[in-house]
């Protein structure tokens, strides 16, 4: 039975780099909530906000949850599910008017 290869995991200096790239991520993030109360960003806070959270959870399953390993399906199930969840929180967001929905 032939073993199936896989690329080398991070080493843990990668993990620290990782970790302190997520660090940066979560203080933009908190930098956006306080730089929108003073210049009222409206929607783009909002967008901005989603890309860095979209970014941040491809990190945290490719690296920490070592999805870059796994068969394509378990991806998919991953994809499916942050599809699924970033559309309910849209249809929320479009609900309480904080984003506005153009048709």
């Amino acid at each position: 039975m032939a073993q199936e290869h896989h690329p080398p995991h991070p080493s843990p200096a990668q993990y620290v780099k990782i970790a302190i790239g997520l660090a940066i991520l979560t203080a933009i993030e908190v930098a956006l909530f306080y730089i929108n109360e003073s210049l009222q960003l409206g929607w783009m806070n909002t967008a901005a906000l989603l890309i860095l959270a979209f970014l941040k959870f491809v990190i945290v399953i490719g690296w920490y949850m070592h999805l870059r390993y796994e068969k394509t399906v378990v991806s998919r199930f991953f994809v499916f599910g942050f599809t699924l969840a970033f559309s309910l929180y849209a249809v929320v967001l479009i609900g309480f008017g904080v984003m506005a929905a153009k048709g």
